[in-house]
């Protein structure tokens, strides 16, 4: 397994995809002005879950989607605080957890708002209360697992996928934009590198500083190959939220409101479109009687302003929190690259 793959990735090598991610991260550093309860589904990989000082050893693999540059897929969520449910339990606090519709490149009301707020000390802290939270998907394989997890916790697809936080994410981002670090691609089957993932305290907050990629490189063993034969790639943005449409984007502005307001959630109005996880509301849900949320006369307005004021180096000064949320299980797309390297191996075996 030795040589290179080229004939595997439509003649361009793993170099050139390298390349072409740094200078899409270039792109994004230095943006055009003017422009603009329940548990965790067993796929995805608990990492936070380490004991301080522990350390994970993960294997990226590429995004199903050949369409995407990159070996992972951004979400923007935004959350909603509430200090109860009317009706229901009034004294227990939930959050509610929505799409930011900036995500899709459209203009938020909410964060059209929350970037004037920044400019007054008194509001602050409130706006970054909802300030819309940055993670990022990957999939790979858990290669040393700390939490030794127990067969009944494993999925069968050993084939995994992470949700990490800015603070990961800018230790693998600035390692790829850095033309002196890596060589390859860390997710080439044959010349990648594994991601050690660390975990530290700092203070009262996780710190995974110190986490980075192997000095050495190395090729996926025969058993990962298998597993991405069987299996495929998972296509990552099928596990980003469904974008908001007129409708669902004026739920989630009235939320907004009334969380801000100190009001409690209201099944009654917003069951239909967004609700607190592990809390069953089905007796709201469908309901005809309930009131549909009135269409913001702040949108077209709030776009005209947000063109002027958004600045995505200050954003991105914002993301300073890990989000553990879970995905959905999605159909998988096909692993034709590592199919050929099993036939190299099984050629050179049988040999």
């Amino acid at each position: 397994m030795g040589n290179r793959i080229q004939d595997l990735h439509g003649g361009n090598t793993m170099s050139n995809k390298l390349d072409q991610i740094r200078n899409k991260l270039k792109k994004m550093d230095n943006p055009e002005k003017g422009k603009g309860g329940g548990q965790l589904n067993k796929t995805i990989y608990p990492f936070w879950n380490m004991s301080n000082g522990e350390e994970v050893v993960l294997r990226f693999l590429p995004d199903g989607d050949e369409d995407n540059t990159f070996f992972w897929v951004e979400r923007q969520l935004i959350k909603i605080p509430f200090d109860g449910i009317k009706g229901v339990d009034e004294n227990k606090a939930v959050t509610i957890q929505v799409p930011c519709i900036e995500m899709w490149g459209e203009t938020c009301p909410i964060h059209t708002e929350l970037r004037q707020w920044f400019k007054s000390p008194d509001l602050e802290d409130t706006a970054r209360t909802y300030w819309k939270k940055r993670s990022y998907l990957f999939q790979g394989f858990v290669r040393k697992d700390p939490l030794n997890e127990s067969d009944d916790q494993l999925p069968e697809n050993p084939i995994r996928r992470f949700i990490i936080g800015p603070q990961i994410y800018k230790i693998i981002k600035n390692s790829l934009a850095d033309e002196t670090e890596l060589e390859e691609l860390p997710t080439d089957y044959e010349l990648g590198l594994d991601f050690k993932l660390r975990k530290e305290k700092q203070g009262q907050y996780a710190d995974y500083s110190t986490s980075g990629w192997a000095r050495k490189e190395s090729s996926l063993n025969e058993e990962e190959l298998e597993a991405i034969e069987k299996h495929g790639l998972f296509n990552l943005s099928d596990f980003l939220p469904t974008k908001p449409d007129q409708e669902h984007l004026d739920a989630i502005v009235e939320m907004w409101e009334a969380s801000v307001n100190g009001d409690l959630y209201d099944p009654e109005r917003w069951a239909n479109y967004y609700k607190p996880f592990g809390v069953d509301l089905s007796a709201f849900e469908g309901n005809e009687g309930s009131q549909k949320p009135a269409s913001s006369s702040k949108t077209e307005a709030a776009k005209s302003i947000a063109e002027r004021v958004k600045s995505q180096s200050a954003d991105d000064s914002l993301d300073d929190s890990d989000d553990d949320s879970s995905g959905e299980e999605s159909t998988s797309k096909s692993g034709s690259d590592a199919s050929a390297i099993l036939d190299k191996i099984r050629k050179k075996n049988a040999s």
